[in-house]
């Protein structure tokens, strides 16, 4: 048998408390899926999610007695939080499917273990753990985290069906946890459903999208992706303009400590076309944030490795550190893929990581000088105010921002004069 019971996260008192909890009076609860996984591939364990027999209503009357805070986040299938010493631990009843449409399914609760195994995913998200530290595995679980294959349970066709998502966790999982090839089967029964991808709400598909491009090595999964033409169905944009550059992109980032970016590495693999990721923002329902990041990417300059330090500040004054930032960072990631060796590679790979530096330290100055300052010396309310206002801001930028308030106030008047 397998044991966690000496694991750090296990013996967490404000674990030890939900579980006894749980485990009083007839109950049985259980440490369920990611954490039990993590911990037997020995990645670290964040969030602690608990699959119990108690029914919600009776989880929230526990928690309550005993003083603990319940907060009813997902009531409908089960699901309500225990926060303990501000740790929160998702306690979800067990439950098995009644129906299932592909999007959503309506559950019945219950007390099998087995049933509640089956009705999830993937072997490697299936494992408990009980009170005693335990690890129970229903489905053949195990053999597969040893390995690292990344399987449904059971029929794949059936477990898609049952809700279309499941697609898009498959690839997830196998970036985040997989070795070797994709689950021969798995990746058959992906490719046949692919289609019913459209079905689902562009929000779910972005959201496991992203954390895919999360994982530290996402370019086996994308390749994949591509291959069962799974990633032409949620990123036509990658079809023509393909996924090479991530290979790159990741060699960059573990060699120059860059953090993953899933928007960066969504940039590497996506057109730099304003318009055509305009409409994928917009498909995708991406954040305001998101969609500001793709545009200032999109209408970035390419960089000029000749380019001076002053004229490359006024670049970064007129389109945003961001973008540049973005470019710079493509760029340098596929110019240090052509190899190192070779003497004209690295005095570029030199350049654009001074430019780069360069872009992450820039403040953008503020031009000290408003509408209001030019009603105030004389000239007319109007057109004439945004155009010379405009004028004079051009030659502030040409001048390195170096001219004062006072300096362009005494400018004005030159140009009112003349």
């Amino acid at each position: 048998m397998t044991n966690l019971s000496q694991e750090p996260w296990f013996r967490d008192p404000a674990l030890i408390r939900v579980m006894d909890l749980l485990n009083a009076e007839g109950g049985e609860g259980r440490v369920a899926g990611g954490a039990i996984r993590n911990s037997l591939m020995g990645i670290p364990v964040a969030d602690i999610d608990i699959a119990t027999t108690l029914e919600p209503e009776e989880v929230t009357a526990r928690a309550k007695a005993a003083g603990i805070k319940s907060v009813p986040t997902g009531i409908d299938h089960g699901t309500v939080t225990l926060v303990v010493d501000g740790k929160p631990f998702e306690v979800t009843t067990l439950r098995h499917d009644v129906e299932t449409d592909g999007r959503r399914a309506t559950v019945r609760f219950g007390a099998d273990w087995q049933a509640d195994a089956e009705r999830r995913d993937l072997t490697i998200n299936a494992l408990y753990v009980d009170r005693a530290g335990e690890v129970i595995d229903l489905v053949n679980g195990l053999p597969d985290v040893e390995t690292r294959t990344v399987r449904f349970i059971g029929d794949a066709d059936k477990r898609i069906a049952e809700d279309y998502l499941r697609i898009l966790r498959f690839f997830r999982f196998f970036a985040h946890y997989g070795a070797g090839r994709p689950d021969a089967e798995g990746l058959k029964a992906c490719m046949r459903a692919r289609g019913k991808l459209a079905t689902l709400s562009a929000e779910r598909v972005w959201s496991e999208l992203k954390k895919l491009l999360k994982a530290s090595d996402p370019s086996r999964a994308l390749l994949w992706m591509r291959q069962s033409g799974v990633l032409t169905e949620i990123l036509p944009e990658t079809e023509k303009w393909g996924i090479d550059a991530i290979h790159g992109l990741v060699a960059a980032e573990q060699a120059l400590g860059w953090h993953p970016d899933p928007m960066l590495r969504l940039a590497a693999i996506v057109p730099k076309d304003a318009a055509r990721l305009a409409a994928m923002a917009e498909r995708l329902r991406m954040s305001k944030a998101e969609a500001r990041f793709l545009d200032h990417f999109a209408r970035a300059p390419k960089p000029d490795i000749a380019v001076k330090d002053a004229a490359f500040d006024r670049d970064l004054y007129h389109h945003g550190k961001e973008g540049l930032a973005t470019v710079l960072k493509l760029e340098l990631a596929t110019v240090r893929a052509k190899g190192e060796d070779d003497p004209a590679v690295m005095a570029r790979v030199a350049r654009l990581s001074a430019l780069l530096k360069r872009a992450d330290a820039f403040e953008k100055p503020t031009f000290p000088v408003s509408g209001a300052d030019l009603l105030a010396a004389g000239i007319p309310p109007g057109p004439a105010v945004g155009k010379t206002l405009k004028a004079l801001e051009s030659e502030w930028v040409s001048g390195n921002f170096s001219m004062d308030r006072a300096r362009l106030l005494a400018r004005l008047e030159e140009m009112r004069i003349s």
